[in-house]
């Protein structure tokens, strides 16, 4: 299969010759294609700096993100790192407790037993793994063949201020499901490099893509009604605007299914 060719050639050929992954920008231009008619799915990993089984999943959601290899979706992906690896030797500078919580959530839904790491989750209800990649393939495409609710992200803006504000309108078309949902925001670092020193990984060079710094529950979309929403982001020192994309979905309780989303990346 092509995707699966695709990933596997990438996976090995972003890797030197001892396993540490190649930086620089993405060789494909399927990035940049228009997304105005293809159909988001998020995709979300669970990873940590201090997991030594995690460097190859970061790798994988590099090439979901750069090549887009699901012909009609966009994937939107999310870097999630959690905190159960920092008391490892390593602590990740983008560990959340928050994150950890949704992992931990998630496990619940999903009928797992504990979280692991690295742990790949799409459109909120499926889970997929690398050892499987034809299943990987089989399930993005199920995401993106379902009815997704129209999400809008619009009016994103930084505003000098210190600290920095965040500025976005998010509004959604109207709840036809029969389940109430949840309505989010989640601020993510675009581009990531970390020389990790100690634990599972010391000495290791990693990359990773969209990297969530906070995900922010916005507010409720009822059953039969639609949302719009002014939002205002107040941003820490890390979060450079240069790299950061903003990421508006739409969640049943749970968490559950993601029903729809919307992506901008800020200008560099």
């Amino acid at each position: 299969m092509g995707f699966l060719l695709l990933l596997m050639c990438g996976l090995a050929c972003s890797l030197t010759a001892t396993g540490q992954p190649q930086t620089g920008q993405p060789e494909s231009k399927a990035a940049q294609q228009s997304t105005a008619e293809a159909r988001p799915v998020v995709v979300e990993l669970f990873t940590s700096e201090g997991c030594s089984s995690c460097p190859p999943a970061d790798l994988f959601l590099q090439k979901l993100d750069n090549y887009q290899p699901i012909e009609g979706a966009q994937l939107i992906v999310l870097s999630e790192h959690v905190t159960y690896w920092d008391h490892d030797g390593w602590k990740d500078p983008n560990s959340s407790v928050d994150l950890t919580y949704r992992q931990t959530s998630y496990e619940g839904a999903l009928g797992k037993q504990e979280p692991f790491t690295p742990q790949i989750i799409i459109d909120g209800d499926r889970e997929v793994t690398l050892q499987n990649l034809s299943r990987v393939e089989d399930v993005l495409k199920q995401a993106r063949d379902e009815t997704k609710l129209p999400v809008r992200l619009s009016g994103v803006t930084v505003a000098a201020a210190t600290p920095a504000l965040l500025r976005a309108h998010v509004d959604t078309g109207e709840n036809s499901t029969k389940h109430n949902a949840d309505v989010y925001l989640a601020v993510a670092l675009n581009h990531v490099e970390s020389q990790v020193l100690k634990g599972e990984n010391g000495g290791r060079h990693l990359v990773h893509v969209a990297v969530v710094q906070k995900i922010i529950k916005l507010g409720k979309l009822s059953k039969g009604k639609s949302f719009s929403e002014d939002v205002q982001v107040k941003l820490t020192p890390v979060e450079d605007p240069k790299n950061l994309r903003v990421i508006a979905f739409v969640q049943e309780p749970g968490p559950g299914k993601i029903l729809g989303a919307a992506l901008q990346k800020m200008a560099n």
